[in-house]
C-alpha cells in the first residue's frame, strides 16, 4: 500500500517548558513520513520560540493559529486543516507513547478507519492522573464495550490515529474539549467505519498546568456516552 503521509496534532497552551521533549520523542520514536503541527490560541504563547528552535533544524514542524480559543477548537482545527490522509491526535504534555505511532499507522495500512491508543487493554495502563477521571474512564470504556459495542475498550482517550475519510464524513459537533475523541468514535462506529485499538501507556504530565476540565467536561462526555447506549438500544429493538 502507498504511504499515507501523517499529520501529527498538537493543541498546544504555554506548553514551552514540555514542547522540546515531545518534538524530540516524536523525532526518536516515529519512522512513517509525518509533520507535525502544532495549534496554539495567541500569539505570546510560550510553546512558540521553544518550537521555533527546531523548524530551524530542520524539523517537519508548522504552526497553525487557532481561529478561536479552546482546546476543542484547535483540535478541530487541526482536523479539518493539517495535509495527510492519516491524522493523529495527541498533547504536548508527554503523556502519550510515540513508540505506538508506527503500530498505529500499520493498522490503517491493515484496513483500519480509526487506531484507539487503549490504557485498559492487555499491555496497557495509566500512569498517575486523578483517581476520580480514571476510573470514570475506565467505567465509560468498558461499560460502552460491552453494552454499546464500541471496540475499543478506552473510548474517552485522545490519543487515536484517523483514517481522513472519517473526519470528513461528519460534522464535529463537541464544544468543550476532549470529548471529541468520544464523539467520532461513537459516531464512525455507528457508521460502520472500522475501528481498532492497540494498548498504551498513558503517563500524567510532570510538567505545566493540565487543561482538562473534569467538572466542566463531564456533562459533554455523558451527551456522546448517552448517545451510544441510546442507539445501541435503539438497534437492539428493531433487530426483534
Amino acid at each position: 500500500m502507498t504511504k499515507i503521509p501523517l499529520a501529527i496534532i498538537i493543541p498546544v497552551y504555554n506548553e514551552g517548558l514540555n514542547i522540546g521533549t515531545v518534538l524530540s520523542a516524536i523525532d526518536k520514536n516515529v519512522s512513517t513520513p509525518h509533520r507535525i503541527y502544532l495549534v496554539y490560541d495567541f500569539d505570546e504563547d510560550d510553546t512558540l520560540p521553544a518550537a521555533q528552535q527546531f523548524v530551524d533544524q530542520g524539523h517537519p514542524v508548522t504552526f497553525m493559529k487557532n481561529p478561536q480559543r479552546g482546546v476543542v477548537s484547535a483540535i478541530k482545527t487541526g482536523l479539518k486543516t493539517a495535509a495527510g490522509e492519516c491524522l493523529l491526535v495527541t498533547m504536548a504534555d508527554m503523556s502519550d507513547d510515540y513508540a505506538d505511532v508506527d503500530k498505529m499507522y500499520r493498522l490503517i495500512e491493515g484496513g483500519a478507519d480509526i487506531v484507539c491508543g487503549s490504557r485498559y487493554v492487555r499491555g496497557g495502563r495509566q500512569v498517575g492522573g486523578p483517581f476520580i477521571k480514571k476510573n470514570l474512564s475506565r467505567a465509560a470504556g468498558l461499560s460502552l464495550k460491552i453494552i454499546a459495542g464500541l471496540p475499543t475498550h478506552d473510548s474517552t482517550n485522545s490519543y487515536k490515529l484517523y483514517r481522513r475519510k472519517v473526519i470528513e464524513t461528519f460534522e464535529i459537533e463537541s464544544d468543550g474539549g476532549f470529548e471529541i475523541g468520544l464523539e467520532l468514535v461513537v459516531k464512525a462506529h455507528i457508521a460502520g467505519f472500522r475501528i481498532a485499538e492497540i494498548p498504551t501507556v498513558w503517563h500524567d504530565r510532570a510538567k505545566g498546568q493540565s487543561r482538562f476540565k473534569i467538572i466542566k467536561w463531564s456533562p459533554k462526555y455523558l451527551k456522546w456516552y448517552l448517545y451510544a447506549m441510546k442507539n445501541a438500544l435503539f438497534t437492539r429493538g428493531n433487530s426483534k
